[in-house]
């Protein structure tokens, strides 16, 4: 969930033109600016490439209707690939900020698992993090902290398995590709690139170094959500037709705030693209409910939004003048709507909104032809079991909980255990020799509405083919999510 911190509505949950035209155009800035970003930079650092560079670039600024050309395979497929058995996962943490820093309580609480080094450019984070490795009875961590290229150095190490990766957004594809040239997997939270083309060279690299690269999307193993996805693969909703999935989280205090973030790279994304910036919370069950890559896939993405207000007048009310911030220009919609058509004729809605007040939202919900549940709060209305026209009590459904759930009731952590859940999954798949739950294929889908929305907008909301990641292995079933407890 990428530094920051989000209330839990409920203890399961976790919970671009004008003049500024064009920004999305302008060229990436150091890995110092944007780790270290100071309040007189940030007027001046405000640009961060555009959605790719070279004839991608072409491509995706000017051509959408050739945004889902797949290039030719260049490895195999890594679908349906195990991880190499190992009695002990060893892991590199990359970026210990409110995320990072949090989430390394739990790589220490597992079973099986070994911190072996740590990496922030500010030393002080990259020390208090060996710090908690060590009082947790571990070998001193490696310390990387020199510059903020040193996790180069990490991922060059020959005793790490797994590297995590907890940084601001536009550093997520180098740290990923440089993890699985060195030959480890590697794991990104949310979301795992911000632009097309990089996401078909983690494809290209996960295939051809063998190595897998997921998306760290915590939602997917949130009480409510894994309920629901063994109902549906039960046959409880039907045959499936409908989902949504949302980020609706205002987010514009902490968006200011000059600390919570360590500078305003967050913010300044909403100065470069207009579309949906955080797809995956939303996007990642749902797809998972309906079996995209495994029998279904997304195909096309129509996406509308807003004019961009609420954290311009959010800054007029707040912020006093003469900070750094009023030297940008917004032009993120403060609500997107996505609509997303499948292989089979379903329709997904993504929204996206951290602009404006509004309660927490992921919407959760998923229809078909014999009913219906919806979140925020739980209800559901399924036949035969209710015929009276009102929502039911989604409690009453627990006996489909997943194995996960019942085997760790109370699991340590915050957002409701979900985050502490996906990390066993993960490093008991990585122990036991087993699949991932999910690849670099469903880290490629979920994210690509992040450039996919903000071109759909530009053109006035022409529908865009979504990519085929996986180049023709959606038409394969295949386990995912829903998995068998095993005996390990």
């Amino acid at each position: 969930m990428n530094d920051e911190a989000r209330p839990i509505p409920r203890p399961q949950d976790v919970p671009p033109h004008g003049g500024a035209a064009d920004e999305a155009d302008r060229q990436a800035p150091s890995r110092r600016s944007v780790l270290r970003t100071t309040a007189g930079a940030a007027g001046a650092g405000l640009g961060l490439g555009a959605l790719s560079a070279g004839p991608a670039a072409a491509a995706e600024a000017s051509a959408p209707e050739a945004v889902a050309a797949a290039p030719a395979r260049q490895g195999r497929t890594m679908a349906d690939v195990p991880f190499e058995g190992r009695s002990t996962v060893r892991v590199g943490i990359v970026g210990l900020g409110n995320r990072g820093g949090s989430m390394i309580d739990l790589f220490l609480a597992l079973p099986g698992v070994q911190v072996v080094a740590v990496c922030d450019p500010v030393r002080d984070k990259a020390e208090r993090a060996a710090a908690k490795v060590t009082a947790a009875g571990q070998h001193a961590p490696a310390v990387y902290a020199k510059d903020e290229d040193d996790y180069e150095n990490l991922c060059r190490r020959g005793d790490v398995d797994f590297v995590y990766v907890a940084t601001p957004w536009e550093l997520h594809f180098p740290m990923a590709k440089t993890a699985m040239l060195n030959g480890k997997h590697v794991g990104v939270e949310c979301p795992i690139a911000m632009r097309l083309h990089e996401l078909w060279q983690l494809v290209d690299l996960s295939e051809r170094t063998r190595r897998h690269c997921v998306q760290l999307e915590n939602c997917c193993y949130g009480k409510n959500e894994m309920r629901v996805l063994r109902m549906a693969h039960a046959g409880l909703f039907g045959d499936l037709l409908h989902g949504a999935g949302a980020y609706n989280h205002d987010l514009r205090g902490l968006m200011f705030d000059p600390d919570y973030y360590e500078g305003p790279w967050r913010r300044l994304w909403h100065t470069r693209l207009r579309g949906d910036l955080y797809p995956n919370h939303g996007f990642g069950p749902v797809a998972n409910y309906m079996d995209l890559n495994r029998g279904d896939r997304a195909v096309s993405i129509t996406s509308l939004g807003t004019p961009a207000l609420g954290l311009a007048e959010y800054r007029e009310e707040h912020i006093p003048a003469g900070d750094p911030s009023w030297k940008e220009s917004y032009i993120s919609a403060d609500r997107t709507i996505s609509l997303v058509q499948t292989a089979k004729g379903r329709v997904i809605r993504l929204e996206h909104d951290v602009s404006t007040p509004h309660p927490y939202s992921r919407i959760n919900s998923l229809g078909g032809t014999r009913g219906v549940f919806e979140d925020y709060p739980a209800r559901i209305y399924i036949e035969p079991d209710h015929t009276d026209h009102r929502w039911a009590d989604f409690s009453r459904y627990a006996e489909w909980d997943h194995w996960l759930w019942k085997e760790h009731a109370n699991p340590p952590g915050g957002h409701g255990g979900m985050d502490y859940l996906m990390l066993f999954r993960l490093t008991q798949c990585m122990r036991l020799g087993l699949v991932p739950d999910f690849d670099v294929y469903d880290a490629a889908t979920w994210t690509a509405p992040v450039p996919l929305s903000h071109l759909s907008i530009k053109a006035k909301g022409a529908p865009l083919p979504v990519p085929d990641f996986t180049r023709g292995e959606w038409k394969r079933a295949r386990s995912g999510m829903d998995s068998e407890k095993p005996a390990g």
